[in-house]
């Protein structure tokens, strides 16, 4: 509640109109609030507890006590940020609300990879947000890649039952040594158990997370044909209640800074780690889309589109060139120039990479 209009209110109204106000609206905690994300009760980490700019620092905006920041798209950029540390299994969330207005073109990514480390064979958990022209929702899909395999990665696409552009919703990724499961608030989405089928194609190496909006217009809204529309600039996603769980790892030494194994059984042991038989329930009426996508195949009830089932076949997924990055991949000069695991925390000591340095990685990726 906007206690600035209470304030006005109780200058008019008799002081039991105002208790009985506060009755009715309590006053929230928000010491709670700003520290324990409360679904599945985690501590919440500030920005500079757990993340760098990625790319275009000057496109990302962080809120004064450090607990939120937002990631902008305009005609010169997009932007992200990324972990500071690499992690070996974790649970990873924040709180995201999206762009609203017009939005086609606009891709929107929370994401782990270790693309950076392991180029020939990276890992991959993402949660995409696609963009959409007025009057249509924003569209959603997660996929997981493991081991570089073509044969296991795959998106699934969901209809969402909300605005995201409303309200903040928790996004989140669980990853243990046992199985993936895709949250959005208390309701997971996707569960993927492993399997000894999938050998080493299971995601089991160190991995970053990442959160990036960008300019998809040559594939994320109708295969193409409805572009990023700039007279809407800036386009604004917000980002809170972050949460980094997970043992934090050297990615390219694979020495554990804690016992990964124990680390590993205390997230086996929370509450998110086991969907039970009312969270299956919502899980099992969520509304997939028809137009999952599975290796290569597109259900009969989907609008091919051929370059993306091209795009698809190539690699595993929907890679694309794009503007500034993104969750599929990135180019040679954000590889060449994105600091490893010890340089990002002696920047975090030595208050950061210049801005002109990040903007000139960023330039270089056009």
């Amino acid at each position: 509640m906007d206690y600035r209009v209470l304030s006005s209110v109780s200058k008019s109204i008799a002081p039991f109109s105002l208790l009985l106000l506060l009755y009715i609206f309590p006053a929230a905690d928000t010491t709670a609030a700003n520290t324990t994300y409360k679904a599945f009760n985690l501590s919440t980490v500030t920005f500079e507890e757990g993340y760098s700019p990625l790319f275009s620092d000057f496109n990302i905006e962080r809120s004064p006590d450090d607990r939120s920041f937002r990631l902008l798209l305009n005609k010169f950029s997009g932007s992200g940020v990324i972990s500071t540390e690499y992690y070996n299994y974790g649970f990873f969330s924040a709180s995201i609300k999206l762009p609203a207005i017009y939005t086609a073109g606009i891709v929107v990514a929370f994401y782990t990879s270790n693309a950076d480390t392991f180029e020939k064979n990276h890992d991959e958990l993402d949660i995409e947000f696609l963009g959409n022209v007025n009057g249509q929702p924003w569209r959603f899909q997660t996929n997981m890649y493991g081991n570089g395999s073509v044969s296991r990665g795959r998106e699934e696409r969901y209809r969402m039952w909300f605005d995201p552009s409303k309200d903040f919703h928790q996004y989140s990724i669980l990853w243990t040594p046992k199985h993936i499961i895709f949250y959005i608030d208390e309701t997971p989405l996707r569960e993927i158990n492993r399997h000894p089928a999938m050998g080493g194609d299971f995601p089991s190496k160190p991995m970053s997370l990442y959160a990036t909006i960008w300019d998809a217009s040559s594939w994320a809204t109708n295969g193409g044909k409805a572009k990023v529309d700039y007279k809407y600039e800036p386009f604004a996603t917000e980002l809170k209640d972050l949460v980094l769980e997970g043992c934090i790892v050297d990615p390219t030494e694979q020495i554990p800074s804690t016992n990964c194994t124990d680390r590993s059984a205390k997230l086996l042991a929370q509450d998110y780690s086991n969907i039970t038989p009312e969270r299956r329930k919502s899980m099992k009426f969520l509304g997939k889309d028809t137009c999952t996508i599975l290796i290569v195949m597109i259900t009969l009830e989907c609008v091919i589109v051929q370059s993306e089932r091209d795009l698809f076949r190539d690699s595993g997924r929907l890679r694309q060139k794009m503007k500034f990055g993104g969750s599929h991949s990135h180019s040679q000069s954000h590889r060449k120039h994105r600091p490893g695991r010890s340089s990002r925390r002696r920047n975090k000591v030595a208050g950061g990479a210049s801005k002109s340095g990040r903007r000139g990685s960023a330039a270089a990726a056009m």
